[in-house]
């Protein structure tokens, strides 16, 4: 497998598994999230050991513990910016080496040190992010609401809701997209819904086809604070929670706008099946881990009771129930979901101001959810919901 725009997205040829996870790591390079010398420090050491099982892991933990004590370091000095810095990328490289672990004690560990040392970094670094908790059917649900900047106690503002992809977690999101939306005026609240980062990692909280529930959830905890304008929630969602956001918008009228930031497959299970095969050919030739999907949907060992639940998992006769604004955003060259999932998507949904960007390779941007030229994608979006709440003012 080849890729014209070389090691930068495709790492590792004829290992798309790992490829893709390291497009990722690198892609939150351009908010200060990791650094590309050691990452690809990293990947220099994998390439020759791609047959090791557990190579993977040991690499990026190693680079995490590294950093992890350079942090350490630079707070017992006080240097507390220089501690946060160290300490996200730390949380970064955790967060990849727990990638391809299998769910166990090793797994939750990793992911109990990814989400420390990453808050460690982000309360740090940025004083206007705030961990809350969202209130969800008895429990709650962790999530970072990053404030507008420049924006006085008390004033209400735009929020954005932004939910998660597959393989991410809120630590990520409220950077790529809350760094640019805090720039513009907006808050933005990023959670970890059910199968999502720290929710599924430490709370044993599976994916659920009826996301609106979630989207229902975070609105109703916005609506108390007294920073956030009601009338201009706009929800959103990534990779995988492109199915979120666009079911959240048809059953939650009370949001301004939706935002599907590439957009999942139309039939997931039919997609699922197919991962399935491939991977039973060459572990190494699809994206997802051979467990990962099966773990989100709570079927861990058990893959066609996966691909089973993902049946509830579709936007048919949902999507044409849809009528708030709403835009979708996907790469021509997405190697994780077809463009043709974007354009069936925006052909389905009932809004009548919808719109449908598709990033070429000549504009960049043109990988998943525009990783590898991510700042270009939010940047769209962001335009996007500017002018659309402008209308509706």
């Amino acid at each position: 497998m080849t890729d014209k725009a070389g090691t930068w997205k495709m790492q590792f040829p004829g290992n798309l598994a790992w490829s893709n996870a390291a497009l990722v790591t690198k892609g939150m390079a351009p908010y200060n999230a990791v650094a590309l010398a050691e990452v690809d420090e990293i990947c220099e050491r994998l390439n020759a050991r791609q047959a090791e099982p557990g190579a993977w892991r040991d690499e990026w933990f190693a680079m995490g513990q590294r950093v992890e004590r350079q942090a350490e370091a630079a707070a017992k000095l006080s240097h507390e910016r220089t501690a946060g810095n160290a300490w996200l990328r730390a949380g970064m490289y955790y967060f990849t080496a727990e990638r391809f672990v299998y769910p166990g004690e090793d797994k939750r560990s990793l992911g109990e040190q990814a989400i420390r040392c990453q808050q460690a970094g982000l309360l740090r670094q940025h004083p206007n992010i705030e961990r809350v908790e969202v209130p969800f059917e008895g429990t709650t649900l962790p999530a970072l609401f990053m404030k507008a900047r420049n924006t006085p106690d008390g004033q209400r503002a735009p929020t954005v809701v932004v939910f998660d992809g597959m393989d991410n977690c809120k630590e990520m999101s409220v950077l790529f997209c809350g760094l640019e939306f805090a720039a513009r005026g907006w808050n933005t609240l990023a959670i970890d819904g059910p199968g999502q980062g720290e929710s599924l990692r430490l709370r044993g909280m599976y994916a659920r086809h009826d996301y609106e529930v979630a989207g229902t959830a975070a609105l109703d905890f916005l609506l108390q604070r007294n920073d956030v304008d009601p009338d201009a929630v706009v929800v959103m969602g990534y990779s995988f929670g492109g199915y979120y956001a666009a079911r959240v918008a048809a059953f939650e009228p009370r949001y301004a706008a939706g935002v599907a930031f590439a957009a999942l497959h139309w039939d997931l299970a039919a997609f699922q099946r197919e991962v399935q095969k491939r991977q039973q050919a060459d572990p190494k030739a699809t994206a997802q881990s051979t467990f990962h999907f099966a773990w989100i949907m709570g079927c861990l060992g058990d893959a066609e009771a996966a691909i089973a639940k993902a049946q509830k998992f579709s936007l048919e006769s949902v999507a044409d129930q849809v009528k708030m604004p709403f835009l979708v955003v996907h790469g021509a060259d997405d190697k994780v979901v077809p463009v043709a999932a974007a354009q069936k998507l925006y052909q389905e949904l009932g809004s009548q101001q919808k719109e449908l960007k598709i990033f070429t390779a000549d504009e960049g941007a043109s990988g998943h959810c525009c990783v590898d030229n991510r700042p270009a994608g939010v940047d769209y979006i962001a335009d996007w919901i500017a002018a659309t709440l402008e209308r509706r003012n």
